[in-house]
């Protein structure tokens, strides 16, 4: 799975204000709600994965979000999408499709493993921690993910996920904040590519 693939676990990973909940279905149903309600969320990630370490930041507003990182940044203003990596040296701008939202949207993963995860507490290795295990219920490249909150702030700290492929990843989720966040933050900035970095319009 490659970095641009990592998406959904970076995404999925970062579901700030976590409320608690007597099932998992149910909690995701308000980490959903949480997410469009919080006005505004931030935070800093780190992805290790066989490919090495990742990090960087994420904001979300409503179905809106923006990845930054020195691998990768996404801006999504709730219609377009704007992606640059330095593998492809390049901006690509897309209409993203409701499958593909999955793989970055922090609500629609949120839905997706609703829909497509059975979900179960597991046992937690410390006390104040809270493990849920998701299984898929069919064939994916996602084999097992487990989510560990903190019990005592109810916020997402660690998502593991164990790939079909044997591969592993593991996203740390740090230094959750609430902010009231400008249209201009969901909509590509080049003063974060390097100079001269051609825009293809893919729409």
């Amino acid at each position: 799975m490659t970095m641009r693939r990592s998406f959904m676990a970076i995404i999925a990973a970062v579901v700030a204000l976590f409320t608690m909940a007597q099932t998992p279905a149910a909690a995701l149903d308000k980490c959903a709600a949480a997410i469009n309600a919080a006005g505004g969320v931030t935070a800093n990630y780190s992805i290790t994965s066989p490919q090495g370490t990742s990090k960087g930041t994420i904001a979300m507003q409503g179905n809106k979000f923006r990845i930054s990182g020195s691998d990768v940044k996404c801006w999504y203003d709730g219609k377009s999408q704007w992606s640059w990596s330095p593998v492809t040296g390049e901006v690509n701008i897309t209409t993203p499709t409701a499958e593909e939202l999955q793989m970055t949207n922090p609500v629609a993963a949120v839905q997706h493993f609703k829909a497509a995860f059975n979900m179960k507490k597991a046992k937690a290795k410390t006390a104040n921690t809270l493990a849920l295990k998701l299984t898929p219920k069919k064939k994916d490249n996602i084999k097992t993910l487990w989510l560990y909150f903190d019990t005592k702030t109810s916020l997402l700290r660690t998502a593991r996920f164990e790939m079909s492929d044997k591969s592993v990843y593991v996203v740390h989720i740090t230094d959750y904040k609430h902010k009231t966040l400008t249209a201009s933050t969901f909509t590509f900035d080049k003063s974060q590519v390097p100079a001269g970095t051609q825009v293809v319009d893919l729409r």
